[in-house]
């Protein structure tokens, strides 16, 4: 059988900002001659890879998307009740690798149930996957406060202003298991603090 393939070749200067091109060299460098060789999940994350992920979470065969998707639709009342019961007070929720969001509404929904005032700060090295996002919850929840954030959640923690009432931080979907232990133990940290 013969296979042909074709590539498409992109100069490096149009594919990101400077900074983030320096990232990504580093990354390579640092990357490669390791063994086993690899490379950090979020280089794959431009809007064609965010774009194949979000198909390839459609497929029958990957379960994680249905099996998240029903536990939140679930528990999403219970969840937003355990950070505080008191309606009064606004509500925030920060997640890590939001992507589109596609499963996120179904906890700010529940949380405009619950809540008289809820912000959502989705946190993407996508810009494109943030910008879909943001749409779809704010066609689906026109009263939820979007704050995107396009950041590299594992190089650069978000920093959040200080807030008068509850946040909810949180890092859904098995893109945790893409990051070595010691890489995985280090974000839950920078989230939690």
């Amino acid at each position: 059988m013969n296979m042909t393939t074709d590539f498409q070749t992109i100069e490096a200067k149009s594919l990101a900002p400077l900074d983030s091109r320096e990232e990504l060299i580093d990354e390579v460098w640092r990357g490669l001659p390791s063994r086993p060789r690899s490379l950090v999940p979020w280089m794959l994350y431009d809007a064609e890879g965010s774009r194949l992920f979000e198909c390839i979470t459609t497929l029958p065969e990957y379960y994680p998307t249905r099996t998240e998707r029903d536990i939140l639709a679930n528990y999403a009342e219970a969840i937003i009740t355990a950070t505080g019961s008191d309606s009064s007070r606004p509500f925030r929720l920060l997640e890590l690798g939001a992507g589109t969001a596609a499963k996120t509404g179904i906890i700010l929904k529940a949380a405009t149930r619950l809540r008289d005032e809820v912000t959502y700060i989705p946190v993407d090295v996508s810009s494109d996957a943030l910008d879909e996002a943001c749409e779809s919850i704010g066609c689906l929840l026109p009263d939820v406060q979007l704050h995107p954030m396009v950041a590299n959640y594992v190089t650069h923690p978000p920093k959040l202003d200080r807030f008068s009432g509850n946040t909810l931080a949180m890092y859904i979907g098995s893109s945790i298991g893409n990051f070595s232990p010691k890489e995985a133990r280090s974000i839950l940290r920078n989230l939690r603090s």
